[in-house]
């Protein structure tokens, strides 16, 4: 009875009927010569452009052969104290994107068929599917984001519960909509994402006065989540999850090393008043400030990915004696997993440290 059960919500036509319903129909057309094929890992057919349609048709061509056709801010924005949603939301992030993708890699799921399913997305074509990490990010992020501040500042905690409830179910239902997803893959990927907070709930905040205040953390910060993307587990075809994982690892070093640098200086930006804080209004100086503080970050942020990329892929190709030239030698793990740790580190020190003290220094904050 429940392996008919989960069986059921593996189907793709489960998917399909849900595209429908939101108005993303499949035709697929005869052809005369050639075949789709699956790649490894994700079982999806060959599309032309998507659109909407009103009609839904299978026709199959007399080898056996298918060509499918688709028709159819706030005014304190930068702080790392104990208490603070921004350190917990990391970590939930980092664990369960991690857990997520290795998981992926493991159990080796493919994704939905297509057809009956309509993929709107090319990119991850190589990766399995269960669990959907986008299910996980979105619940980790917006329910110990909700947990972490409800009692610091105030505002209507229905109001936050309905907020982290709507994100995560429009973020999982997407995954759907885009053909990237059974319904199990999201199910499971909100379950195990739920499982793992309310485990590592009683020692948020142990773990969180350990990292700020202990003199090991910029070394297990960096030397854990590198050795960790560089163990990945191998597959026997080329996935972006593991370039993907390493992003998310990096990001999180560098954060993780910056939080610990503003704690130990002093300059973790806490604002003044007794909790928990009020809410700044929405007003012409703090909007502006905002988009002030948005594009000067961006600015940063996007020069530091173009420079520390490619300072080490150059290093790196002449380690290895590879070809400046030669694309694909980014996908081998000697390059890929360092080239992308440095890269995007550095993009989340940069972030939690710099960004913030530039906007100190331009009176910003």
């Amino acid at each position: 009875m429940m392996n008919s059960f989960l069986q059921s919500l593996q189907d793709p036509h489960l998917v399909a009927s849900f595209q429908r319903y939101c108005g993303l129909l499949l035709q697929v057309e005869e052809r005369l010569a050639g075949g789709c094929s699956n790649s490894p890992g994700n079982a999806s057919g060959s599309q032309g452009p998507v659109e909407r349609a009103n009609v839904f048709k299978t026709s199959e061509c007399a080898n056996g052969n298918r060509r499918y056709k688709t028709n159819g801010s706030h005014q304190y924005p930068y702080r790392q104290d104990k208490e603070d949603g921004c350190g917990m939301t990391g970590y939930a992030v980092k664990i369960v994107m991690y857990l997520g993708q290795t998981s992926k890699d493991i159990i080796k799921w493919p994704r939905p068929l297509s057809p009956p399913v309509v993929k709107l997305e090319t990119r991850v074509d190589a990766e399995y599917g269960m669990p959907s990490t986008h299910a996980m990010a979105a619940t980790a992020i917006s329910f110990t984001f909700l947990i972490a501040t409800m009692y610091r500042y105030k505002y209507s905690v229905a109001f936050g519960l309905l907020a982290s409830t709507m994100l995560s179910a429009l973020v999982s239902l997407s995954r759907l909509y885009t053909g990237m997803h059974t319904v199990l893959d999201v199910i499971c990927g909100v379950l195990i994402t739920a499982v793992l907070m309310a485990l590592t709930y009683p020692f948020w905040n142990i773990l969180d006065n350990f990292q700020l205040t202990s003199p090991l953390t910029p070394i297990i910060a960096i030397v854990m989540p590198f050795f960790m993307s560089y163990t990945y587990p191998a597959l026997d075809h080329y996935s972006p999850t593991r370039g993907d994982t390493t992003i998310i690892l990096g990001v999180a070093s560098g954060c993780t090393v910056g939080f610990w640098m503003n704690y130990q200086y002093g300059r973790t930006y806490e604002p003044t008043g007794s909790l928990p804080f009020e809410i700044p209004s929405i007003t012409p100086e703090v909007v502006s400030l905002a988009i002030a503080r948005f594009l000067i970050g961006i600015l940063v942020l996007v020069a530091t990915r173009q420079v520390v990329k490619t300072l080490s892929l150059k290093v790196l190709y002449a380690w290895f004696d590879v070809a400046g030239h030669d694309m694909e030698a980014r996908k081998r793990l000697e390059i890929e997993v360092p080239y992308k740790f440095a890269t995007y580190s550095s993009i989340g020190f940069n972030a939690t440290v710099i960004v913030p003290l530039l906007y100190q220094l331009l009176e910003l904050l």
